[in-house]
């Protein structure tokens, strides 16, 4: 694969994004390149594009396979393992919601569940600390829930419900 400047300025941007979300740049750069390549590339063929270390490629497709972004396949004739995407757009941000759910909410649920318990048993917390304690509690339940339930939602149901956007906000309004 060559990449024409308009991959390459895909490839670098999302890159920089992944640094802004907390993933390495390699990692998200690896995991751009690889969803635009109409095939599966080798380690070798990742290497030479991005002149990255082979190490630092190595560590990357590790840990985008074990995101679930990523998966090992290989070429007839070709001992080389080679690498794809997931192609679909729709299946790629399940995936990343569903880390970033595992990573980073279920933690937080979790301690504000303690903290919620903790702090009701304290008597020298003062009632609004113990109350935004609590709001933060629900909100997070309340994510937490929404995602559970959106995520059995075809794809198909989204794409129809982000296109009706905020019109939609007119029948459930009170």
């Amino acid at each position: 694969m060559k990449m024409s400047p308009a991959v390459e300025k895909y490839v670098l941007h999302w890159g920089e994004m992944g640094t802004r979300w907390g993933t390495n740049r390699s990692v998200a750069q690896i995991q751009a390149l690889l969803y635009l390549s109409p095939q599966p590339m080798s380690a070798d063929e990742i290497v030479e594009l991005l002149s990255l270390a082979r190490s630092n490629v190595s560590t990357a497709l590790r840990e985008l396979q074990s995101y679930g972004l990523v998966r090992m396949t290989h070429v007839l004739g070709d001992r080389r393992d080679y690498f794809e995407s997931l192609h679909d757009v729709w299946e790629l941000f399940r995936v990343i919601i569903e880390q970033r759910k595992q990573r980073e909410l279920n933690p937080t649920l979790s301690m504000l569940r303690k903290c919620a318990a903790e702090v009701d048993a304290e008597s020298d917390t003062d009632a609004v600390t113990k109350d935004r304690i609590r709001n933060m509690l629900t909100f997070v339940e309340n994510t937490s829930d929404w995602y559970e339930k959106i995520q059995g939602v075809p794809t198909t149901t989204l794409q129809k419900l982000m296109k009706l956007g905020a019109g939609i906000t007119r029948f459930v309004q009170k």
